[in-house]
């Protein structure tokens, strides 16, 4: 039976000492009840408390940190569906290299993961890791990769091979990259077991079927080897699909720990479209890590956006600071357009204002995230709140001009604001974003 957070404090030392990360005791236990927190955190749970909470703490499916400063997290969900709460690690998308390729091709690839940035509602998405592949070449080449893959991009890398020794030639050339070992089978599971806490790296492992897999998994965890990741033997995309739900839903729902833990994929399909089904199925189906077969920028830019959208916290929308922005280069005298601090609305605004060719001020008030209907609609967009935002930053002291722009679909609000903003021009802008550049060249420029 699951304890509750008010249970689980009793067995706290109730310090409130702050070093878990949390204010206070009992807010620990309320993420230890909910699965977001490991009992490990806590440097002062007695040996009593760690009997009882230890496994019952745990998440459903095992957080896993790989890099040598662990950025890139894998596991930790506690949910089926994103819309329950949400999801919490994201499937870390990479990019595979083979030491059967092509030098000069690799170097490319590499160099190529290195610089790869897409910035996308104000956020830096990047590639997470390097997948390096043995295929037949010798285990010095293999090493050699991934030595080159490590020195060129900085990321963790997966590296793949059937041969442990080429794995620990492999590791032993890269250990500073803290990345996953690919992938242990029941044979070679006890050597790679003991390469993987040697040098602090993450296990996968891999078995014909499920309950073999199950069988693995608790035979390396009670070996005290428990930061795996589980390598499925699936043949088709359907039987992935089923495959990544059934485990996951065992991990949840059964509470079966031999299988609560992050998957890994490398995608092997040739055509660019089936890569990005298998890819785009492993972000939606709970995948872990996503190794791409090669450097394709638009597959990358489709799937980061998409893993993007699905791993955004539904509670919480995506927020831009409230602040006012320079749109290009204005002058004290341009004029000043209004939005809210949804990150997507922010971003069109300011982004059709720049393709009109205009330079102007974009006067952004908090809004707790909220589209502009949405915020209008909850009060928190009305003529009075933006006069005094403006006010409480002093816009009239950082603009000269007296023109002030808002959305088309919040006309009724302009006399409002001209109450608020003595002296103040409002222009009542256009409804949609797209329209800006005309709205400008009619209104502003004519």
């Amino acid at each position: 039976m699951a304890l509750t957070g008010l249970q689980i404090q009793k067995l706290l030392p109730k310090t409130n000492c702050k070093e878990c990360g949390s204010n206070t005791c009992l807010a620990f236990a309320m993420k230890l009840a909910a699965k977001k927190a490991d009992l490990k955190e806590c440097p002062y749970a007695s040996d009593e408390a760690k009997r009882i909470l230890g496994a019952a703490s745990e998440p459903p499916v095992r957080g896993v940190a790989l890099g040598p400063e662990g950025k890139v997290r894998l596991g930790e969900e506690t949910v089926l569906y994103r819309h329950e709460k949400t999801f919490v690690s994201r499937t870390a998308i990479g990019v595979n290299v083979s030491a059967d390729g092509d030098a000069a091709a690799n170097a490319a690839a590499l160099a190529a993961v290195r610089d790869y940035l897409l910035v996308r509602v104000g956020e830096e998405l990047r590639i997470d890791v390097v997948g390096v592949t043995q295929g037949a070449a010798s285990a010095e080449a293999f090493a050699a990769l991934a030595k080159q893959a490590w020195e060129t991009a900085k990321r963790p890398l997966v590296l793949r091979s059937r041969d442990p020794q080429a794995l620990a030639a492999a590791v032993a050339a890269a250990k500073e990259a803290r990345g996953l070992i690919a992938s242990a089978t029941p044979d070679s599971a006890e050597a790679l077991a003991a390469l993987a806490k040697e040098h602090q790296w993450a296990l996968a492992v891999t078995a014909p079927d499920l309950d073999q897999l199950a069988a693995l998994t608790a035979k390396l965890k009670a070996a005290e080897c428990n930061d795996l990741v589980l390598d499925f033997q699936t043949h088709t995309l359907s039987e992935r699909f089923q495959t990544n739900s059934l485990a996951r839903r065992l991990a949840l729902k059964a509470e079966f720990k031999a299988l609560g833990y992050p998957y890994l994929r490398f995608v092997e399909a040739a055509a660019p479209l089936d890569v990005l089904v298998e890819a785009e199925t492993e972000i939606l189906k709970y995948g872990g890590v996503c190794v791409l077969p090669s450097f394709d920028p638009a597959q990358l830019a489709a799937l980061l956006t998409l893993r993007l959208n699905v791993f955004t916290d539904p509670q919480k929308p995506i927020q831009v600071e409230p602040k006012l922005y320079a749109v290009g280069e204005p002058k004290p005298e341009s004029p000043v357009f209004v939005t809210t601090n949804f990150s997507l609305t922010y971003f069109i605004v300011s982004g059709e204002i720049e393709n009109s060719g205009a330079s102007a001020w974009l006067l952004v008030p908090e809004c707790e995230g909220m589209s502009v209907l949405t915020a209008w609609a909850a009060g928190k967009f009305s003529g009075a709140s933006i006069a005094k935002f403006a006010r409480d930053i002093g816009l009239e002291k950082q603009v000269t001009g007296r023109t002030i722009v808002i959305p088309g679909y919040v006309a009724g609000i302009s006399g409002e604001l001209e109450e608020g903003l003595p002296g103040w021009k409002v222009l009542v802008g256009p409804q949609e974003a797209a329209d800006i550049e005309s709205f400008v060249k009619a209104r502003l420029k004519g």
